[in-house]
């Protein structure tokens, strides 16, 4: 008798008559990591909410713990024994970190709701994952990394048999990555069934056993993970060899763009002094809460400077709000991009026309048709967002399409810095190297490209200059044939260095 605790077969679903999964089939055994790989559109997350109880499969049976089930709901989902945590936030951020937890299965004394036992509870989680945060927090004000980890503290709480992570590492630091990994150890000896999706493939050498891939919706191969190389998944995922991780396009650097005059706005930014130029991309990297995002959005407008002067083409402009910094030059992809990039419930077309307005009407304010159209044609084009219709949703697109979005609708402005926070977050393997591409592309046509990655190949990979943060605070900036991982950390914990001497 074989130990399959899911077994799916020839599932097939549809989404407005594009076609997500084709007869697809998988297995997932008990006490083993099994990695979902394939590209954005692949049909992974798709797959995983037919099992989580989030969508219902058009055709195809499901079984499990070795019983045929229905289409299920998420609660039924819940009582048999299955968790996810989704690849979006899915937190109520005005509730507290316990009532998160808890909610839709909140504990009852008497008809009473028995708080205390619910925080005894969620604190006993939240130690197990060695998570400093208290129970009664707001779960709005927390960062997105730590909005993550209660995410997991969630999943771990209903005592799930089967665990479904999707992309749950993308916000984490280091630290809080080996002290997830250590816990999905456990849960493995405990005999919990995890499906583990993730784009950072370098990864999944510390905890994976299995390998399943798709790719355009189709299942592709499933592989004993020690038994096969990276290059080899990677070739299965996209249906080509990748050559280069990493392309870079070397440009004489040219005049100054951009310069930023000790900034302050809050106390993750502080006296901030940046420059940008030309035919350069520069990359900011630090840990979580360097105040990196914090920098991005101060030059953007989200967030009010409290002093400092910003220059762009070596003139001096007012930013209050982010409208003024797209009307100067200056755009932002955002790193929540579902929250703060896209109005996911308006159509792609109307996400790609909302900013650029200004570029289609006449003078009595109306939108030409003609113009609109060649507008969005191009942008999708260009980007090669995989779409049902310009009239769909852009909730219906996936992650990575998602990001093309944002990022196309902010360069049909011709924009002369383009910032980017988190670019390839949750994003596969092909479609970084087409993000990277782009900002090459923005790199050799003069406009400057400043973006935030709180992955370190990647800022070695891409950037031509670096600078680093640390505590609100730049220390470091290191031309990127001189830098280092070990060299970039070392500035990166500059301030935390000190006050271990000092025994803070």
């Amino acid at each position: 008798m074989d130990n399959y605790i899911v077994k799916a077969k020839h599932i097939s679903k549809s989404f407005s008559g594009v076609m997500a999964l084709d007869d697809v089939s998988f297995n997932l055994k008990s006490g083993e990591v099994l990695a979902l790989l394939g590209e954005n559109g692949a049909g992974k997350s798709t797959l995983m909410k037919i099992l989580s109880g989030v969508y219902t499969r058009d055709e195809g049976e499901l079984e499990i713990f070795g019983k045929q089930v229905g289409n299920i709901t998420p609660k039924k989902a819940q009582e048999l024994g299955i968790a996810i945590i989704h690849q979006e936030l899915n937190m109520c951020a005005h509730l507290t970190v316990m009532e998160n937890i808890f909610l839709g299965r909140e504990i009852q004394n008497a008809g009473v709701l028995s708080n205390h036992e619910m925080t005894k509870q969620t604190q006993k989680i939240l130690d197990q994952l060695g998570i400093d945060i208290s129970p009664d927090t707001i779960v709005g004000t927390l960062s997105v990394s730590k909005q993550q980890m209660v995410e997991v503290a969630k999943a771990i709480s209903t005592n799930a048999k089967i665990l479904i992570m999707d992309e749950p590492t993308s916000a984490l630091t280091s630290r809080e990555i080996d002290e997830l990994f250590t816990i999905i150890r456990k849960l493995k000896n405990d005999g919990c069934g995890i499906v583990y999706i993730s784009h950072r493939l370098e990864e999944l050498k510390h905890i994976v056993d299995r390998v399943t891939i798709l790719r355009d919706g189709k299942y592709i191969t499933s592989l004993d993970f020690k038994e096969t190389s990276l290059p080899e998944i990677i070739s299965y995922m996209v249906g080509r060899e990748i050559k280069e991780k990493f392309p870079r396009v070397e440009c004489k650097r040219g005049k100054k763009i951009l310069e930023v005059k000790n900034l302050n706005a809050g106390p993750m930014v502080r006296d901030i002094n940046l420059d940008l130029y030309e035919g350069e991309i520069v990359g900011i990297a630090g840990l979580v809460g360097a105040g990196r995002t914090e920098t991005t959005r101060a030059i953007f407008g989200v967030d009010q400077k409290q002093s400092g002067e910003i220059i762009l083409d070596g003139k001096p402009i007012t930013i209050n709000k982010p409208m003024d910094a797209i009307r100067a030059g200056i755009v932002l992809a955002p790193e929540d991009r579902r929250k703060d990039g896209l109005c996911i419930r308006l159509s792609i077309r109307e996400n790609l026309t909302l900013p650029n307005l200004d570029r289609i009407i006449n003078k009595f304010g109306v939108v030409n048709k003609n113009k609109e159209k060649k507008l969005v044609e191009e942008a999708i084009d260009n980007f090669q967002i995989k779409l049902a219709s310009m009239e769909a949703n852009a909730d219906s697109l996936s992650g990575g399409n998602q990001q093309k979005l944002v990022v196309s609708k902010w360069l049909a402005r011709k924009s002369r810095v383009v910032i980017f926070d988190e670019p390839t977050r949750g994003i596969d393997v092909a479609v970084k190297v087409e993000i990277y591409n782009l900002m090459n592309h923005l790199k050799q046509q003069g406009i400057g490209v400043l973006f935030v990655s709180s992955e370190l190949p990647e800022i070695l990979g891409i950037s031509d200059r670096i600078i680093v943060m640390c505590e609100g605070r730049i220390t470091g900036e290191l031309n990127v044939k001189e830098a280092s991982q070990d060299k970039i950390l070392e500035y990166a914990t500059r301030f935390e260095t000190k006050k271990e001497a000092v025994g803070l």
